[in-house]
């Protein structure tokens, strides 16, 4: 699609090029385990990513639990599939050899008692990767393995393998996170367990003061302050940028309108892609010197254009409150 060149983006948001997010890895989808409330149970392999799983679930819109002891889970299941009609979150809960209390014919009764509930919808999801994956990721953190105590790790790789082998025949899905980075992982499980088509992308709007420094959690950074200055307009010093005079008097500067259109033509690419690499949270960043006029204009702009476009925004004036003295006056650029 050609793009006209002259008119702002923000005025126009359905003009800014299309771009398509990139495939998702093809996975099948997990077996269909009846209409109950749905409950993930995420186990494995000590160091295979089950905190990394669940992490990503959580992402996806699950209510994540790890290490509940064995002898509370049921009791639990059964009291959110009975609170279900209110509009509970699915569940996902962490098992492994480090829960309180497990043991493979525990947990394996657990297991066959709650698919036999017809209110619940048990899918269990059993994560493995090789031994030389095991060995590099426990060799990187240093974290000792649950069953090593004393013995070599191998042993204790070795030990829990045979010791899991029975849970892993019961699974409904393994995967193999050998090689698999975070996000390879969280692409996976949206591809198996994802509960929208199209999982939002949250995108948090902060303005911010230069010189109280960027914002530590900022994934983008743009800085606003060769637009026009509000402050030198002393009716305007007091306001802030979400007051129509001086959103008026930005909107006045010439280079505004070409700014938000290469800034909007920058994201519009950009944001199906950080959510094809399984990212879900996005924060933007405009600055300009005191915080209080030109970067809260700026952000409320954007942020009503990501709106348009289907995206979840949040937005934060970070510095507004600090550009004002105790006396009540504004503070000098």
């Amino acid at each position: 699609m050609n793009e006209s060149t002259t008119a702002p983006p923000l005025a126009r948001p359905a003009a800014a090029p299309s771009a398509a997010a990139p495939a998702a890895p093809s996975v099948a989808r997990a077996p269909d385990c009846g209409t109950g409330q749905r409950v993930l149970m995420i186990t494995g392999m000590s160091g295979a990513g089950k905190t990394t799983a669940l992490k990503s679930l959580e992402d996806l819109g699950f209510e994540c639990i790890d290490h509940l002891p064995l002898r509370l889970l049921t009791p639990l299941i059964r009291a959110d599939a009975a609170d279900r009609a209110h509009g509970g979150q699915p569940l996902a809960i962490g098992i492994d050899v480090r829960t309180r209390d497990f043991g493979i014919d525990e947990f394996n009764a657990v297991v066959d008692g709650l698919r036999r509930d017809d209110g619940v919808a048990l899918e269990l999801v059993f994560l493995y990767c090789d031994e030389e994956e095991l060995r590099r990721r426990y060799s990187a953190t240093r974290h000792r393995h649950p069953l090593a105590e004393e013995l070599p790790l191998v042993d204790g790789i070795t030990r829990e393998r045979q010791m899991l082998a029975p849970v892993r025949a019961r699974a409904d899905l393994m995967l193999d996170t050998t090689g698999l980075n975070p996000g390879d992982l969280k692409r996976i499980l949206q591809g198996h367990f994802r509960l929208t088509e199209h999982p939002p992308l949250v995108v948090q709007m902060i303005s911010f003061s230069f010189r109280s420094g960027l914002p530590r959690d900022a994934d983008l950074v743009f800085d606003v302050r060769f637009l026009n200055n509000p402050f030198y307009e002393p009716e305007l010093r007091p306001l802030t940028g979400r007051d129509e005079a001086v959103a008026a008097f930005v909107r006045g500067d010439p280079a505004l309108p070409g700014f938000l259109e290469s800034l909007t033509r920058l994201l519009h690419p950009l944001l199906p892609r950080y959510v094809a690499e399984g990212k879900s949270y996005l924060t933007i960043a405009i600055g300009c010197t005191g915080g209080r006029h030109r970067s809260v204009y700026v952000a409320e702009e954007l942020a009503r254009w990501l709106h348009a476009q289907g995206h979840r925004v949040q937005t934060t004036h970070r510095d507004l409150d600090r550009s004002r003295r105790p006396d009540g006056e504004t503070r000098a650029p």
